[in-house]
């Protein structure tokens, strides 16, 4: 019988059933987000509720791209992936924030076009829109944000801030619109004239999703680039090293792959073990590793022998300056 310790293939990686419904949830919140402000932007003729619709369409595409990604990188370990489908997650979350900076760009250059192109004030019902929006889309980056950080997804956490962005430029819209309608009788002028206040909205709402594109491509870069996990790889030694039998722990390596963590870890035992005592004492670290840090998918251990007993004190460095 195989070992399931020493196997990764023998732990399959469970699908998340918490980060594929709130991506699912997403998605559905953002189709009908986009409609109502797609609908209302036409009809209230205001361009800033239009513009956040089309960010909300890229909320859809994301959504799409996001719930894949999750689908795809809960697939277990197989022959070919040894370390799983994670890096899909990465992948998906890349996906997201180029899909974000487009959207962002088309904005820009459309609210531009608008602002030298003065139409009439958005309509008062907007507003409302607006509001009920951020409401929505808040409630959506506080549960998806939370989920994430649960299950250590990058992917859900990317779509999390896709949903503050959302909000940001839903409330950046209806600052411009309030302008637009009761900047006349507040401050005076014309009408024509206030109503350039709904397309500025839209063209700071494209540099916040500019700004939010570049700031979510961080968290899948660095997974895609293998950054080591520092905090996964300080409470694996700090684990292996209370294990009996464990002379020292030399070095430490890990990556991630998706929500999941491989670490290698070289051990130090006394060397007149035997090989099956230093094997079950590198078992027992893979054990306890994995029990204590849920995320680990596999602890890959080598065995050194220990060069100065666990008792006895190091000796002190040679002062390299003397002969």
């Amino acid at each position: 019988m195989a070992d399931p310790i020493a196997n990764p293939v023998a732990r399959p990686s469970t699908p998340r059933p918490p980060t594929q419904r709130v991506a699912a949830l997403g998605l559905l919140v953002n189709v009908a987000l986009a409609g109502v402000k797609l609908i209302a932007g036409l009809v209230g003729h205001s361009y800033a509720l239009v513009a956040d619709a089309i960010e909300s369409i890229t909320d859809i595409l994301g959504s799409v791209v996001i719930w894949s990604g999750l689908r795809y990188g809960s697939r277990p370990p197989d022959a070919n992936h040894p370390y799983g489908h994670g890096k899909a997650e990465a992948l998906a979350a890349m996906v997201v924030a180029a899909i974000v900076f487009v959207a962002g760009a088309v904005i820009a250059v459309e609210s531009v076009r608008e602002i030298t192109h003065p139409h009439r004030a958005p309509a008062p019902f907007t507003l409302i829109v607006l509001v009920a929006v951020v409401v929505v889309k808040e409630t959506m980056f506080r549960i998806a944000r939370r989920v994430s950080r649960v299950h250590a997804s990058d992917a859900v956490e990317v779509d999390a801030f896709h949903h503050r962005a959302d909000a940001i430029t839903s409330l950046a819209a209806f600052f411009g619109i309030s302008l637009a309608i009761f900047g006349p009788g507040l401050f005076g002028g014309t009408a024509e004239g206030w109503s350039i206040a709904d397309d500025v909205a839209a063209l700071l709402a494209s540099g916040i999703i500019l700004y939010n594109a570049a700031m979510l491509m961080r968290l899948p870069l660095s997974e895609l680039m293998d950054r080591e996990p520092t905090d996964v790889i300080a409470r694996a030694r700090e684990i292996a090293q209370r294990v009996p039998g464990v002379g020292a722990i030399e070095k430490t390596r890990a990556r991630t792959s998706g929500s999941r963590a491989f670490v290698e870890m070289h051990v130090q035992v006394a060397p007149e073990l035997s090989v099956a005592q230093a094997h079950a004492i590198g078992g027992h670290v893979r054990a306890k590793v994995r029990e204590a840090l849920p995320t680990v998918a596999d602890v890959h251990i080598h065995i050194e022998p220990l060069s100065v007993a666990p008792n006895e004190p190091r000796p002190a460095p040679a002062d390299p300056g003397r002969p």
